[in-house]
């Protein structure tokens, strides 16, 4: 079990379940024991810790509140929430890694993805063993995806890709990225597998924050991508952003989690 109590004068855990508290105890045990020890030199070196990926898969944290048939865990929100809180208290770029394999990559498939799409990322995803990244933010488009520039032009049976996103979490070790262009029906999501030709990945060095993050420039030039890898379920800005409010449901746990680092840290 876990040293960590933190402080609760809301009484918040009592308003959870059994199986909830059996899920956050569990990461903050995970996180003390494994995540606790390694991290300021991975914060201080600007690198991720890979190897704790597959530990993160067996614990079910990919994909948590998904349909186990796809490989989650059909989790409440509340538990897929627990989750964020409990990894951020262990660093940001642990939750972040979280976040955008759950929410913004094994999300937007399941929810907009054909069944064949589904089969072949959601399984793998979730065991850890591909990594996945979000192709939103761009250069001169940052909050504002209604002026994103990258663009999607139909080619016989595949669509083209053109243009360059911006910090982009696990950009240069995804074997997947969802990439949202502009096509002439609105803006759709592309799945863009690693070594397509054409796509590249940039990492972007020298960050003051989230430092054990990986993040990256992908640049996507005349990049062909058939039409089975697009996301048939939606169009128009309603599809990235539906990612980001799932997203951003995490962030907000995982922020409670900092809290709760930073006044244990102050406290000691």
């Amino acid at each position: 079990a876990s040293r960590f109590q933190g402080v609760d004068y809301y009484g918040v855990s009592d308003l959870l379940t059994q199986e909830e508290r059996m899920v956050r105890d569990t990461v903050r045990s995970w996180v003390e024991e494994k995540v606790l020890p390694v991290i300021a030199r991975h914060y201080q070196e600007g690198t991720f810790p890979t190897d704790l990926v597959p530990e993160m898969a067996s614990l079910g944290l990919f994909g948590a509140t998904l349909p186990e048939a796809y490989g989650g865990a059909g989790m409440n929100s509340v538990a897929g929430g627990l989750i964020m809180q409990e990894l951020e208290r262990g660093d940001s770029a642990l939750r972040s890694f979280a976040s955008v394999q759950s929410s913004l990559v094994m999300f937007p498939i399941h929810a907009y993805g054909t069944e064949e799409q589904r089969r072949r990322y959601l399984p793998a995803l979730a065991r850890g063993e591909r990594v996945g990244c979000y192709g939103l933010t761009e250069p001169d488009a940052g909050s504002d995806p209604g002026s994103m520039r990258t663009r999607a032009l139909r080619r016989g049976g595949d669509w083209v890709l053109n243009g360059t996103k911006m910090w982009i979490t696990n950009g240069t070790i995804a074997d997947v990225a969802v990439v949202w262009a502009k096509t002439d029906e609105g803006i759709q999501g592309f799945l863009v597998d690693r070594g397509t030709p054409g796509l590249s990945a940039r990492e972007i060095k020298g960050k003051l924050s989230l430092r054990a993050s990986v993040t990256a420039e992908l640049i996507l030039e005349n990049v062909a991508v058939p039409e089975a890898n697009r996301l048939p379920g939606v169009k128009g800005l309603r599809g990235p952003l539906s990612c980001l409010t799932q997203a951003r449901y995490g962030i907000s746990w995982g922020a409670v989690g900092a809290a709760m680092a930073c006044y244990e840290e102050a406290l000691a």
